[in-house]
């Protein structure tokens, strides 16, 4: 009985582990994040571009979205739009963010005397 609950025990460890490694994935730190809901602005969190904020707004409001669009960072900007929204609305949104923005290179003060 008890060697039964040590097997079931280690399975059901194996698998949770298993689990966090496929579906974790290495994703970057999150930049921003905004939710749409019907078109409107549902919530958001992050530091969003004023214009990149007015014109997803725009866009979300004549197409009457229901979405995400985050962004992140690893190696460099990546923007993820939810599977919901069509290609087409997508490289919209796409074509309106503002990538050199997060692309320039920060100084760094810590070496520069004076």
């Amino acid at each position: 009985m008890v060697d039964t609950l040590f097997k079931i025990l280690f399975v059901l460890l194996f698998l949770f582990i298993a689990y966090k490694l496929i579906f974790s994935g290495s994703r970057g730190l999150k930049v921003f994040e905004m939710h749409f809901k019907n078109g409107k602005l549902d919530k958001h969190s992050g530091k969003i571009p004023e214009a990149f904020l007015r014109e997803c707004k725009t866009i979300a409001k004549h197409e009457k979205l229901t979405c995400t669009v985050r962004a992140e960072k690893l190696n460099g900007v990546r923007l993820h739009v939810s599977a919901n929204v069509g290609d087409k609305i997508t490289q919209r949104i796409r074509n309106v963010f503002p990538f050199e923005y997060y692309d320039k290179k920060q100084q760094d003060n810590s070496k520069l005397k004076g």
